[in-house]
């Protein structure tokens, strides 16, 4: 069940405990730490099961008009179970409510490592197109790829 979740503690909880398990995608403990300490602060929802977290999105403004997937993880062994999409689903309904015009997210360039190339299919598949990259805006071995999607 996704459920919104206000408190800063128990999102900090659920973020690093997830993120944790994901070392393929967010292996550098610098950025990992400031995703955890920055989505505290932002809305933020976890797919809880038995009172354990499954997974989690968190959502930052970039305008008046764009809601950014800030962060989202799912535990690895349970990827490809339809969470993320409940996730997106809770995240997306959340903003269109508050008048957002557009969601975007921030990914590695696809073709450079596996793992971020199944996460551009899965947001490909939830109807995001290819915006804009910046090959350097990260660091040349990962180009910052935008993906946009309208609300509607």
């Amino acid at each position: 069940m996704v459920v919104y979740i206000e408190d800063k503690k128990q999102k900090e909880l659920i973020s690093s405990t997830i993120l944790a398990d994901l070392p393929d995608w967010f292996g550098l403990p610098d950025s990992t730490a400031e995703y955890v300490r920055c989505s505290k602060e932002m809305p933020f929802w976890a797919e809880i099961e038995n009172d354990t977290a499954k997974g989690f999105i968190s959502l930052k403004e970039t305008s008046s008009y764009t809601a950014e997937i800030y962060v989202m993880g799912v535990l690895k062994a349970i990827h490809n179970n339809g969470i993320g999409k409940k996730l997106f689903e809770a995240f997306y309904s959340y903003a269109k409510e508050h008048d957002y015009s557009f969601i975007q997210v921030k990914t590695v360039q696809e073709g450079h490592y596996d793992e971020y190339d199944k996460t551009i299919q899965f947001y490909k598949k939830l109807g995001f197109k290819e915006f804009e990259c910046f090959p350097t805006l990260w660091d040349e071995w990962n180009p910052c790829q935008i993906y946009i999607m309208a609300i509607k």
